[in-house]
């Protein structure tokens, strides 16, 4: 016999639950624990049902116990379900306005070579990218754009932090990511004869110039320093937007999603005339 929603749902009122608490910590530190992180909110919980993630906990705030109507049906009975009062439902969670429901989800986790698969990887690296918003959007790009899948070095911010989770509007749990120590990408993506390009401000080969239907790993800095010197002297290329003299560079997220658009312009370009020419 099938289960109700309010049956379903069970009251906790201790901040101190196992789940609360792991809740908490998760959203606090964007940590994965066991193999699971945090999301909250109704359109974020929706994407990772579609993205078919599986779920282990399901919380949802005493005001916002409507949801429950919607979400419940869509999820597998064995998924704890959870109603918690306000104040400790607002406790566990990092938004202002929460929405009422958030959840621990089992991600998935690749490694380096699933990252650069395919004929002709087009890989995207995040040298140090700090900021949620800029990160979320390169996510969010790499998907729209057919990115292989992106690279995080050290002192990028967590993929899994909620605010990276929010901008990348569900990407982050499509995208295939792995994280990789500076000193050691060069090095990894040489021995695939994948070529580098570092994006630069200024002096680099203009990106409608650059031959992107190779296997390529971009490399996308910190706002504010841009991609280490001790990369980008390594790299195989320097590329550039081209833009206004007086403009200051452009941000990290805006600047991958136009070098990733214009990868993948030449790359349908490339493909379309090798077509052709077989005809």
């Amino acid at each position: 016999m099938e289960t109700t929603v309010k049956e379903r749902l069970r009251l906790v009122t201790s901040r101190q639950n196992a789940t609360v608490k792991q809740l908490r910590r998760s959203f606090s530190q964007g940590e994965v624990v066991d193999g699971y992180c945090a999301i909250e909110g109704l359109r974020m919980i929706e994407e990772a049902i579609r993205s078919g993630l599986k779920m282990r906990a399901i919380c949802f705030s005493k005001s916002g116990e409507v949801k429950a109507e919607r979400l419940l049906n869509q999820i597998a009975q064995n998924v704890e379900a959870l109603l918690l009062p306000d104040d400790v439902f607002r406790s566990a969670v990092e938004t202002e306005h929460p929405q009422g429901v958030a959840a621990l989800v089992k991600i998935r986790q690749f490694g380096p070579d699933e990252v650069i698969s395919g004929g002709a990887p087009l890989v995207l690296v995040a040298a140090g990218i700090q900021d949620p918003g800029n990160l979320g959007t390169m996510l969010r790009s790499a998907e729209a754009f057919r990115a292989s899948g992106v690279i995080l070095t050290e002192k990028t911010v967590v993929q899994w932090n909620a605010k990276v989770v929010r901008a990348s509007a569900g990407s982050v749990f499509r995208v295939r990511t792995v994280e990789v120590r500076s000193a050691e990408i060069l090095r990894f993506l040489h021995e695939h004869r994948i070529q580098t390009a570092a994006a630069v401000a200024r002096n680099g080969v203009p990106i409608q110039e650059f031959d992107f239907a190779r296997p390529t790993a971009v490399l996308i800095g910190n706002e504010g320093a841009g991609v280490p010197k001790e990369i980008v002297n390594q790299a195989d290329h320097r590329i550039c937007i081209p833009q206004a003299e007086p403009l200051e560079s452009l941000n990290a997220g805006i600047a991958a999603s136009i070098i990733l658009y214009e990868a993948t312009r030449q790359r349908s370009v490339h493909h379309r005339g090798t077509e052709a020419h077989r005809n």
